[in-house]
């Protein structure tokens, strides 16, 4: 069989060393070279032959990550490599997955083109921010999800009758999975977003009265639609919890602040270090065996498809 080779970004290296060691294999270090304008030059170890997975998330700064990314791709490729997978736990750009005004560019299909462009022959993501990634990639994609990690962590949250909070429409789905998983009921809290750093609640619809309750993302950036959940639920919920696949925490320093018991988030971003309420679940037992079955050619259907963990509230 041809070797299994993980190769790590500078973007989560904790996160590759962790999936090499799930797998029995070395994580192999990239040099990065830096010119003094900036300009990087990474440079890899011996690949050719070799079914080559490289662990980069497009983490902030998400530009020089993702740069980072496809010069990686391409050193494999130009380094014969037999396979080259791209493993993108976070994926950059991935709101940008429509025009909303004229002018605007299509990020998501620019990101995932330049991806296979530099050699890429298959993606690994986990929750993207669109369902709509795939439709738009041109290389086969595989979505692995955190949720069954997360809910797993957060259910029950101090016993009780929890119910699990969309914080606005778009997450409404999410939250159906995770209700899916804990057998929980499920809550909507309407939003009106004034601009990127700027949210008010203005409707809850469900029954949380004296309840524990979940909030739950697919990711907490400035951590603005949380804030504004948070707040609508205040003076009914009995406890609050937060879950969010991924991390970016971009100026999310405030929700520290924030009358929540807990804030769980994944590794897909770095974290050099959290203090309460924050934790973080590693999602590297999730992609390591991804990668194995990937390896191996198996299929991957009952990694997105989790079973219920319990019957569903009334």
């Amino acid at each position: 069989m041809t070797p299994l080779r993980v190769v790590s970004g500078s973007a989560n290296p904790a996160l590759a060393a962790a999936v090499a060691e799930r797998l029995d294999a070395d994580a192999l270090g990239v040099v990065l070279e830096r010119f003094p304008d900036g300009e990087i030059r990474p440079i890899v170890g011996h690949v050719s032959g070799q079914d080559v997975y490289v662990v980069q998330p497009t983490a902030p700064p998400v530009n020089d990550n993702f740069v980072e990314l496809l010069l990686l791709l391409d050193a494999c490729r130009r380094s014969r490599a037999a396979r080259v997978t791209a493993v993108v736990p976070y994926l950059g750009y991935s709101r940008q997955d429509r025009r909303t005004v004229s002018g605007q560019a299509l990020g998501l299909r620019v990101v995932v083109e330049a991806i296979a462009g530099a050699g890429a022959e298959r993606l690994v993501v986990i929750d993207p921010h669109t369902p709509a990634l795939e439709s738009v990639s041109p290389i086969p994609v595989e979505t692995l999800t955190a949720v069954p990690l997360l809910a797993e962590r957060v259910s029950p949250v101090r016993g009780g009758d929890t119910v699990i909070v969309a914080p606005d429409a778009g997450a409404a789905t999410l939250a159906e999975r995770y209700a899916a998983i804990t057998g929980h009921s499920v809550a909507l809290v309407r939003k009106y977003r004034e601009n990127e750093s700027s949210v008010s609640a203005i409707a809850l619809l469900g029954d949380v009265r004296h309840r524990p309750a979940v909030i739950v993302d697919d990711m907490i950036c400035t951590g603005a639609t949380i804030e504004a959940a948070v707040g609508m639920l205040l003076h009914h919920a009995a406890d609050i919890v937060v879950a969010a696949s991924h991390g970016p925490l971009a100026g999310a320093a405030h929700l520290h602040r924030l009358d929540v018991r807990r804030v769980l988030v994944t590794d897909t971003v770095a974290h050099a270090a959290v203090a309460p309420p924050f934790e973080v679940c590693s999602v590297a037992p999730l992609l390591a065996e991804a990668i194995a079955r990937m390896h191996e050619d198996l299929p991957l259907h009952d990694l997105f498809a989790p079973a219920r963990m319990g019957p569903r509230s009334a």
